[in-house]
């Protein structure tokens, strides 16, 4: 599990093919590296990436199919900048909120627009994701946590202050970019929890959202 505050800014430095899947260096910059150990887990750009090998001020991590077709990997090539998170302990504070580093997606930046000292962007998210996007609500874009400030139809609003742009990749991102979207998974679990057909069952047998929250007083 992560937070969504990024602690370092690092650069793919390579990427190889092997059979269906890669392996990846990422050189990790100013990222303490001295408590991380084979088997550790360091999100990059919001992907859930385990050390297998660890180098001079860097990793290497396996990336599978599946990963390289859900996330932004696809695109990515050599210098790539890419955002840094160690995975959270029991004593680590919750800055950000719960991430699992399981990309959902990928977004698309619609447009960039300066607001003040701050950057507006509209980003597009993919149609099945768009539901779990609220109005102020969290998401994670590539491995930073943000609050979602409007929400029309696919497209949701993102306003980054200038801390978040010295200290992640974001100022980098343009129209027509794609970026790792990571929902909030309490969402994605209520779905599941709350949908007869999702649990298997037919609707005529279980209860939908509306119809449990009548049955236990929340609406009428």
């Amino acid at each position: 599990m992560f937070t969504g505050i990024i602690e370092a800014v690092g650069q793919l430095r390579a990427i190889h093919k092997k059979g269906s899947d890669y392996s990846v260096q990422i050189d990790t910059a100013a990222l303490d590296l001295s408590d991380v150990k084979l088997g550790d887990s360091i999100a990059t750009n919001g992907v859930c990436l385990t050390v297998v090998r660890l180098l001079d001020h860097g990793f290497e991590a396996d990336v599978s199919g599946e990963t390289i077709r859900r996330t932004g990997f696809a695109h990515y090539r050599p210098n790539q900048s890419v955002n840094l998170e160690k995975a959270l302990t029991l004593s680590t504070r919750l800055g950000g909120h719960l991430v699992s580093g399981h990309v959902d997606g990928v977004a698309e930046v619609v447009s960039r627009k300066q607001h003040g000292r701050a950057i507006e962007f509209w980003m597009k998210a993919p149609r099945e994701l768009a539901r779990y996007i609220a109005e102020k609500g969290s998401v994670t874009v590539d491995g930073v946590s943000l609050t979602v400030n409007d929400v029309r139809a696919e497209q949701f609003l993102l306003t980054i202050v200038p801390h978040t742009l010295e200290q992640t990749s974001i100022d980098s991102w343009q129209a027509g970019g794609k970026i790792n979207l990571e929902v909030d998974l309490l969402a994605r679990y209520l779905e599941r929890l709350f949908d007869p057909t999702l649990r298997g069952e037919s609707s005529s047998k279980g209860e939908g959202l509306e119809q449990l929250l009548m049955k236990n007083g929340f609406m009428r």
